[in-house]
């Protein structure tokens, strides 16, 4: 079960939540009208606050209304992914075996435009325990981009509600990290496969970025007696800040486009 995300970069978990000072629930009215008309100007003024509130929420999210997300610029269309470019992974993991490709399950509706690109990065040599690069093992690492612009009603919800899910696609998540200055609300999971996504909604738009890993074991030589060693898989948690560096760049590409 995974607990309520953590703020990265930013306050702790454990710290207590905001509190509306001068209200007890234990204390009553005294009896008399001069008491009675205190309570009747207080119970006012809470509706005028609480009105003001709601027309808050009315006016930030379109609650009760017909009001659609804002955009932002963005623009999501079947010729996106030509577009995108991840270069702080390509510096870490390796250039890119060839252009992004675009998935077949992409959705262009007057309600909601989404696309999906896969990348895939060149295919490594992992170097052996004494840094020896004859262990036989390769490893190559995988980039899955989903873009959405909804048109109609805001995403915001439902992303929120999606940071609490404790599997996807079959796969356990981890941990859930917040990462500040992105977007509306950004979050980091991490998943138990040991790859990580970065999910962002900023306006209309929601856009979530994988990074996933896959090891090949070495060819057994009929001669040889055997398996070849095992060699661990390399730490996906050391290319977190360059999923976000190329979260943010994305992003950029997308209104751009």
């Amino acid at each position: 079960m995974i607990s309520e995300p953590e703020l990265v970069g930013g306050p702790g978990p454990g710290q207590p939540a905001d509190m509306v000072s001068g209200f007890d629930p234990e204390q009553r009215p005294a009896a008399g009208g001069r008491r009675r008309g205190q309570g009747l100007l207080w119970a006012a003024a809470g509706a005028v606050v609480a009105s003001a509130v709601w027309a808050t929420a009315v006016f930030a999210y379109g609650v009760g209304g017909d009001r659609k997300p804002d955009p932002r610029g963005y623009r999501v269309e079947s010729d996106t992914c030509a577009s995108v470019e991840l270069k702080a992974l390509a510096k870490a993991v390796g250039q890119p075996a060839a252009k992004p490709s675009t998935e077949l399950d992409g959705i262009e509706h007057p309600a909601l435009r989404r696309i999906r690109c896969t990348v895939d990065f060149t295919v490594a040599v992992v170097r052996a325990p004494d840094g020896e690069e004859g262990s036989g093992w390769s490893t190559g690492y995988q980039a899955s981009l989903t873009a959405e612009l909804h048109k109609e009603t805001d995403p915001r919800p439902e992303f929120e509600a999606s940071s609490m899910l404790t599997e996807i696609d079959d796969v356990g998540v981890d941990r859930v990290e917040r990462v500040p200055g992105l977007g509306d609300l950004a979050y980091l999971l991490i998943m138990e496969d040991e790859s990580m996504r970065v999910q962002v909604v900023d306006g209309g738009a929601v856009v979530t970025l994988t990074l996933s890993s896959w090891m090949s074991p070495p060819d057994i030589d009929s001669g040889r007696n055997g398996l070849p060693d095992v060699v661990d898989q390399p730490e996906m948690l050391a290319y977190r800040g360059d999923l976000i560096s190329d979260t943010r760049e994305v992003m950029k590409a997308l209104k751009a486009g």
